[in-house]
């Protein structure tokens, strides 16, 4: 019988939702996966469009309430499972920094890696998210110096998150892959939860070719 914890992730291989699926594998959580074949566009079909009707993954279904959202997902997961150690609560003097940078993921590097990845000039300083790039990138890579993790020490969720956007943004050439961001993304990614999600991936998608 599923747990309290029990958690649906709207999944597709070969996509952002890895990230989440990693992160509940780290959490060692009590899972299953409701899995889309984007290549046949199930994500834009009405029986997917009734769960989330922006047709997007990753989504997370917790006793019938639907979290959206990769920021949203992440701190809701690390909250659940706050037992494992991965989110710091109130009262921890990081959580405050942890939900800044798990928030300035989807305010300010997402926006501006799609703006420089479609070649488009970024909005006015005053009405633009980021800024500009440069000073956007250089915020974050600032704090990742202060390593090994966004926090410093402490692994959390939040490296999850970066870690594999990390990997597949620089992997596209959107992000310069410079020497720190290498040793952050191979941290992240050769732990043993990102290489059982990769395994998992792999299989979905040999299934779906099949």
């Amino acid at each position: 019988m599923p747990s309290e914890r029990h958690v649906t992730l709207h999944h597709a291989p070969q996509s952002r939702s890895r990230g989440a699926l990693t992160l509940l594998e780290e959490l060692g959580a009590d899972y299953e996966l409701h899995v889309l074949n984007l290549k046949a566009h199930e994500q834009r079909q009405p029986a997917y469009l009734a769960i989330n009707p922006m047709g997007k993954v990753p989504a997370l279904d917790h006793k019938g309430a639907l979290i959206t959202e990769q920021g949203a997902i992440y701190i809701y997961l690390g909250d659940l499972y706050a037992d494992k150690g991965l989110a710091p609560q109130m009262g921890d003097a990081l959580r405050g920094p942890y939900l800044r940078w798990l928030v300035f993921y989807g305010s300010s590097f997402e926006p501006a890696v799609v703006d420089r990845a479609l070649k488009r000039e970024p909005a006015p300083p005053s009405t633009c998210p980021y800024g500009d790039f440069d000073t956007m990138f250089k915020t974050l890579t600032d704090q990742l110096a202060k390593g090994p993790y966004l926090l410093g020490e402490r692994f959390t969720v939040a490296d999850v998150l970066w870690g594999t956007a990390l990997d597949w943004t620089t992997r596209f050439g959107i992000v310069p892959l410079t020497p720190l961001l290498k040793a952050y993304i191979e941290r992240v990614t050769s732990r043993p939860a990102s290489m059982r999600a990769m395994a998992i991936d792999e299989d979905l998608l040999q299934k779906q070719a099949s």
